[in-house]
């Protein structure tokens, strides 16, 4: 698996396997390491399988971790898939590499299980943010993600994840089960819309739950590929 993914030299690369009709195991692998959740992989993989088969409704993922996410096909072929919430919380001790990687500093970091958050006042800041690779790389196995609160959108990010391989990810959906707590604390409201400002862009829609995370997007088919192994 980790060989198909440095090949394919994508964020992540995601594998299924059926376990009954509705419900899958599922494993994520960057071009260099096993990463233990991805969002957009996630809603492509259950894109497929709603296409392969059109009575499917729902769909079941069991992570490496036992960590079960739920997909759902809603109206407008959105897809929405269920996560545990992963809070960040505030930090009083931050590595020296976070701060000296970052050509603007931010106003206050959070942290999780998974990624550093650097918060930002100026929408303008997360475009103009230039960041020094080498030096988040030293953050593992943390990545980061920057963010400010958004104009036409309810807040806006970028994802560095140099570590796992990831200079700058496109779109990432599971960082939003740390971001959508805290932007429905920070605006007072539950249902959010979030733009993910790389070279490719991409929009989120998510929703806090009690203690989960809803993250809906849409997906298009790009390729359709027979795998060689030699």
């Amino acid at each position: 698996m980790q060989a198909i993914a440095t090949e394919n030299n994508l964020a992540e690369t995601a594998f299924l396997k059926p376990l009954s009709k509705e419900l899958y195991a599922i494993r994520y692998f960057s071009p260099i390491c096993e990463v233990p959740l991805c969002g957009h992989a996630t809603l492509a993989s259950s894109f497929v399988l709603f296409n392969e088969n059109q009575q499917l409704t729902k769909i079941t993922f069991i992570t490496a971790k036992q960590e079960q996410l739920n997909v759902k096909k809603k109206q407008n072929a959105l897809l929405e898939m269920s996560f545990p919430k992963k809070p960040a919380m505030r930090i009083d001790t931050l590595p020296n590499e976070l701060l000296a990687s970052l050509s603007i500093k931010p106003h206050s970091v959070l942290q999780n299980e998974q990624a550093y958050f650097a918060l930002y006042e100026s929408e303008q800041a997360i475009y103009d943010l230039k960041v020094n690779t080498e030096l988040l790389k030293k953050l593992a196995p943390y990545s980061l993600v920057v963010t400010a609160k958004g104009t036409e959108y309810d807040f806006i990010l970028r994802y560095f994840a140099p570590a796992h391989g990831l200079a700058e990810d496109p779109v990432t959906g599971s960082i939003h089960t740390g971001l959508t707590p805290y932007w429905a604390e920070q605006l007072h409201k539950k249902q959010l819309r979030s733009y993910q400002a790389s070279a490719r862009g991409g929009v989120i829609f998510s929703e806090e739950l009690v203690d989960k995370v809803l993250i809906a997007g849409h997906a298009k088919l790009y390729a359709k590929a027979i795998i060689e192994l030699v």
